[in-house]
């Protein structure tokens, strides 16, 4: 790991997904659904678990954010977009709430058991596949 990247890891309170992220884990990562079933399942996901709590949704948007009330606290904002027909895109942004102005990575933490626990409930398909479907 870079210098660089690890800095970018460690010492920030904030993680987010993307494309092109230098570390696997964290790239988007696409799902065999549509958008709505995407928002129902991440809905339905976070508001039976009493670790979380569901902020606000936003099916036009397609957002979702989400407080984590156990553990450490970190609001999380959740991005699904439908690229094509049953290819759909769900990115994360996480902010841990620390007394630090960084959380020694716990917010890359927290998207990949996220991912984790959306893998269990959607098809995964791969990752960072944008350039594949000329989007």
């Amino acid at each position: 790991m870079k210098i660089k990247q690890f800095f970018s890891t460690y010492f920030t309170n904030h993680a987010e997904t993307d494309e092109t992220h230098h570390n696997d884990s964290l790239r988007t990562h696409y799902f065999k659904t549509t958008k709505d079933k995407a928002i129902n399942v991440l809905h339905d996901m976070y508001s039976k678990s009493p670790s979380f709590e569901v902020r606000s949704v936003s099916e036009e948007r397609g957002e979702l954010s989400v407080q984590l009330k156990k553990q450490k606290k970190a609001f999380i904002v959740i991005s699904v977009i439908m690229v094509k027909p049953y290819h759909t895109a769900i990115d994360f942004s996480v902010t841990s709430e620390t007394t630090l102005p960084f959380d020694f990575g716990y917010s890359h933490k927290v998207i990949r058991q996220q991912y984790d626990m959306l893998k269990k409930e959607l098809p995964f398909i791969e990752t960072s596949m944008a350039h594949k479907l000329n989007v």
